[in-house]
């Protein structure tokens, strides 16, 4: 049996409308649960309930610096844009401090002459490695059913192409 919630349409605590009256205005059976997400969801403007956990988590460079931190542990800033690649240092700044803002990284800063800074993966990032260890299995399996289906899509554009006057 689903459970729900019931949307009282402006009642005030204790029952009373605004107008003063006790009667409940709007009585309709809301969905509680799971079903309140998909019901909420429903209703605003946000397309998908995934999409703030995207925008955190996929952006262009947000997921190698997880991985990497992940992967080989504490690093200082030169180590991690040596390990990530083609990271320039005014990014890689930018999206450490935005990683360190929702949580996801650790910042250490050791006053030392010269002063030493370290990054690390939060406990609340590292709840990210089953889902990064999901999309490498993906991955593996699916990219060159993808690189395959490019290349027959390319193949019959081209055909196409070929016989336009």
């Amino acid at each position: 049996m689903k459970s729900t919630a019931v949307r009282n349409g402006g009642a005030a605590p204790g029952g009373a409308t605004p107008a003063g009256d006790s009667a409940v205005a709007d009585a309709t059976p809301v969905p509680a649960g799971p079903e309140a997400a998909h019901a909420a969801a429903a209703g605003s403007r946000q397309p998908c309930l995934i999409e703030p956990v995207l925008d955190i988590v996929f952006s262009r460079w947000t997921t190698p610096i997880l991985w990497t931190l992940n992967a080989f542990g504490t690093q200082r800033f030169v180590e991690l844009q040596r390990n990530i690649g083609t990271i320039t240092p005014k990014v890689l700044t930018q999206r450490l401090r935005q990683l360190e803002r929702d949580g996801l990284v650790i910042r250490t800063y050791f006053p030392e002459v010269p002063p030493r800074v370290e990054y690390q993966i939060s406990d609340l990032g590292r709840t990210l490695a089953p889902l990064f260890a999901s999309l490498t299995d993906w991955s593996t399996v699916h990219l060159p059913l993808v690189e395959q289906a490019r290349q027959d899509f390319d193949t019959a554009e081209e055909q196409t192409a070929a016989r336009r006057p």
